[in-house]
């Protein structure tokens, strides 16, 4: 567990350790403000127990009232149901995914509260601070959202970012670092073109830190922008596919 920021009863808390080696390892993320949460991509049944007990040493039982999914993988949703059943929180998930969701066993007591976010993203108000739901298509699902927090000027990032890997959780030298991450974007991210959409949106924001859904965190703005300079020129997806593939014999 990791304390991102606490100050002026807004708290932000990183979990990182709830999986086990054979799971691709995930982050998660609570922001609380003034006593109200919202929960940020919380993964699968594996992870739900543990993710659970602690978040209900932090939070009162009725200050969970938002839960974020940022696209539809399994690391991310695959335990919506155990949350909303015990929970009366709204579940905010891209309108492409939906109808997919309920593949993973929402019960239709609580399908209600999964609210769709529309392509063009919203504001979701938790406690007193207006958080941005910001596009972040094909990065690297069809539908996807990051989440800024204008509070502690914190992008959460999804899989853009994400590393595996690494021995740290909190990014020293960028550019030691960039093993961990290239590999992953240029097989996960469609292409260079979407990549350079959402930096021209997110340009728009006052960016101290990246959080992504997977490895470490990169603070301050010179990690932040050493990212996006590296990202914006990669070549990545439908980028670097060959012309055709071979059948196989």
């Amino acid at each position: 567990m990791l304390n991102l920021y606490s100050e002026n009863n807004h708290e932000i808390v990183l979990f990182h350790d709830f999986g086990t080696e054979a799971m691709v390892q995930a982050n998660q993320v609570v922001i609380i403000n003034n006593g109200e949460a919202m929960l940020l991509d919380p993964g699968g049944h594996k992870v739900y127990a543990p993710l659970f007990a602690e978040l209900s040493s932090m939070v009162k039982p009725n200050g969970l009232k938002h839960i974020f999914f940022s696209h539809q993988d399994p690391d991310i949703i695959a335990a919506a149901n155990g949350w909303l059943m015990v929970t009366e929180a709204n579940a905010y998930l891209p309108s492409l995914w939906t109808r997919f969701i309920t593949h993973f066993g929402v019960d239709k007591f609580a399908v209600h509260r999964i609210l769709p976010i529309p392509d063009e993203g919203q504001t979701i108000k938790v406690g007193e601070v207006d958080l941005k739901v910001i596009p972040a298509h094909f990065l690297h699902s069809a539908g996807n959202f990051h989440v800024y927090d204008p509070v502690s000027k914190t992008l959460f990032s999804g899989d853009m970012g994400a590393s595996l890997g690494m021995p740290y959780m909190e990014v020293q030298d960028f550019d030691a670092h960039i093993q961990y991450m290239e590999g992953f974007h240029k097989r996960y991210m469609a292409s260079n073109r979407a990549i350079r959409i959402w930096i021209k949106t997110i340009e728009k924001l006052d960016i101290e830190n990246i959080v992504p859904q997977h490895g470490a965190i990169m603070k301050g703005r010179e990690n932040s922008r050493k990212f996006l300079n590296w990202i914006a020129s990669l070549q990545c997806g439908t980028d670097i596919m060959p012309d055709s593939w071979d059948i196989p014999e």
